[in-house]
């Protein structure tokens, strides 16, 4: 094909996108946020045997559209409040769509020097911005798994190093032991990033906490040099913060490492009426958050800090002849992956776009929406379970039974989707308002169709 052919066969396939994507966005507010049954099944039709020949560019995305549109979780919306899922910001979801045609590979930045300086830039901004020690090094990842991973990759390489031990290199078969302690409330992607560091889900101590999920301090047992203590950032179901202040006094006696598990609550620090949640959590020694939840950019971005530059570099790394290193900053030695994504260039117009009054006010506009919502459920007869101190809601309709068959309808109706849990032994419905396009409007409407589903359930149970 012709350089000419090829051009304007990208420009029309861009006119194309634009339209469709166009009429995505407008009809978003008018659909149920779950998908129909009808949509489900007609991805079937996506299913079918590879073709030998190829297809036009148009009429693939004619199918993906007119099938797959219709199967999207409207989660970028207003009333979803599932998973802690953000939405995408404008200025975001335009970095995104220019990011894919712009089509880099932010691993060196002779590969693309235009995301490494702008990982660069972000990183600056975020240290300023979340009231980390300016030294804090940054890695732009997936998301909290992997951030998680990345900062306790480095802290892992710290301890070790201490021991007199290189981890990278000789790998954990005879390392001196590494002492890990969590909450009992810890989030599964910490969990998960522990196995893959090979320092295990079950050996870890386990802290207890209270009613709200924040580690008791007093009930931390004695532990040497060789730690990392991993303290929470926002409980995923009640949004409590752990004492940070306090444990991370016990540890920097000790010279442990405190790791913070911060993937939507980190950003509280943003806003000077939550702030007061966070006190002590700048102290630690590594952090993980999201930026596809709070800060409301396109997924996957997720984003590891370290403050001893150093140990995250040692334990992230790689060495060839072919990897040309010149520059100031080649991302790749701050992450696990190589080729990866250029995802700064989102965080970047997402920052750029709010400031620091804009990126406040959406947070704090969010967990105001939440006491609004679970004022009106608690006014309705329903037990909330937790304190409302963020973007988070428990609530419970009656028995385990009761309160999932109302979840469910609550899901099938299309109103708004919340999603199920358990607390403390206690099932529940878990609200959690993480999107820019959230209203006080999407917030009565859905209030006012779970209150009236579950009303007549408990009336008319079937």
């Amino acid at each position: 094909m012709s350089s000419y052919h090829v051009e304007n066969e990208q420009n029309r396939i861009i006119d194309v996108f634009s339209g469709k994507a166009k009429a995505y966005i407008k009809n978003a507010g008018n659909r149920n946020v779950f998908p129909t049954n009808e949509a489900l099944g007609n991805l079937s039709n996506l299913d079918m045997e590879l073709q030998d020949d190829p297809v036009n560019s148009e009429t693939v995305l004619d199918e993906l559209d007119n099938i797959g549109s219709p199967a999207t979780v409207t989660s970028a919306g207003g009333r979803y409040f599932g998973f802690v899922i953000g939405g995408s910001l404008p200025a975001a979801m335009g970095a995104n769509l220019l990011a894919g045609v712009w089509d880099q590979n932010a691993g060196l930045e002779i590969a693309s020097p235009i995301a490494s300086r702008l990982e660069s830039i972000c990183s600056k901004w975020l240290n300023s911005l979340l009231n980390l020690p300016a030294e804090t090094e940054a890695g732009f990842v997936t998301g909290a798994t992997m951030a998680n991973f990345t900062a306790l990759a480095a802290a892992r390489h710290a301890m070790l190093e201490k021991a007199g031990w290189n981890v990278e290199e000789d790998g954990l078969f005879g390392a001196p032991p590494i002492t890990v302690i969590i909450g009992e409330e810890a989030h599964v992607s910490l969990l998960k990033a522990l196995s893959l560091l090979g320092l295990g889900r079950n050996r870890v101590i386990r802290v207890p906490c209270d009613n709200q999920g924040r580690m008791l301090a007093e009930s931390i047992p004695e532990f040497s040099e060789n730690t990392i203590l991993c303290i929470q950032a926002g409980n995923v179901n009640t949004g409590a913060f752990d004492p940070a202040d306090k444990i991370c006094e016990m540890a920097h006696k000790k010279n442990a490492w405190v790791h913070v598990d911060g993937a939507f609550g980190l950003w509280a620090i943003a806003s000077s009426e939550r702030r007061y949640l966070t006190r002590g959590f700048e102290k630690a020694d590594s952090w993980a958050t999201d930026a596809h939840k709070w800060l409301n950019v396109p997924y996957d971005s997720g984003i590891a800090f370290v403050k001893d530059s150093r140990s995250l570099t040692a334990s992230m790394s790689q060495q060839a002849a072919y990897l040309i290193q010149q520059g100031s900053r080649n991302p790749f030695i701050y992450v696990p992956e190589l080729s990866r994504r250029a995802r700064g260039i989102e965080i970047w117009a997402a920052l750029r776009s709010l400031g620091r009054k804009g990126l406040e006010d959406l947070i704090n506009r969010n967990c105001d929406l939440a006491v609004v919502f679970a004022e009106k459920l608690k006014s309705a007869g329903f037990h909330i379970l937790n304190d409302v101190v963020l973007n988070q809601v428990l609530v419970s309709f009656g028995n385990p039974e009761l309160t999932k068959s109302i979840i469910k309808l609550i899901q099938d109706d299309g109103t708004c989707w919340c999603g199920g849990t358990t607390w403390q032994n206690q099932t529940a419905m878990r609200i959690s308002i993480s999107s820019w396009k959230t209203s006080r409007e999407d917030i009565d409407n859905s209030a006012n169709a779970i209150i009236k589903i579950a009303k007549e359930f408990v009336a008319h149970p079937a």
